[in-house]
């Protein structure tokens, strides 16, 4: 055993420079991509939710859940995935047929690809605004949609 260690401690200091900066670039991008991404929520999180809805694609590619937190406080966005756009936001809106006339503007789209939290006014009505819209705001175009719902 003694013998074994003392090799390895040998071989450790004598070890050639470019071998030992290969062995750290390898194991550098091994951490790297092992790391999980960063979201702004835990969807495993035990939370009651009030409202939820499965998003359906309008002009664009858009699916995952959108959940009111029971205490109206926050809007959740969980396994969200939609199409990259200019100036995209998210509404609560009262209308699909004419979104413009009646929403609340959330602001910018968080991202594109994973889970995501929004504030809300607790005042909110939900009966009024039971849709949550990702609108392009450059363009007007509803990118795609939730119904909220018990």
């Amino acid at each position: 055993m003694i013998l074994f260690s003392s090799r390895l401690e040998i071989t450790k200091h004598n070890m050639n420079p470019k071998i030992r900066f290969f062995n750290i670039l390898i194991l550098l991008t091994l951490l790297i991509s092992c790391r999980e991404k960063q979201t702004d929520i835990n969807p495993q999180e035990s939370q009651e939710y009030l409202l939820k809805g499965d998003f359906t694609s309008a002009a664009h590619p858009t699916s995952g859940i959108a959940k009111i937190t029971k205490d109206k406080s926050k809007l959740i966005f969980e396994n969200f995935k939609s199409d990259k756009g200019p100036d995209l936001n998210i509404y609560l809106c009262s209308n699909l047929n004419n979104i413009k006339s009646d929403y609340i503007d959330l602001g910018d789209i968080k991202g594109l690809n994973g889970n995501y939290s929004y504030s809300v006014n607790s005042s909110t009505n939900f009966s009024q605004y039971k849709y949550v819209v990702v609108w392009c705001v450059d363009f007007n175009v509803n990118f795609g949609y939730a119904s909220l719902a018990p």
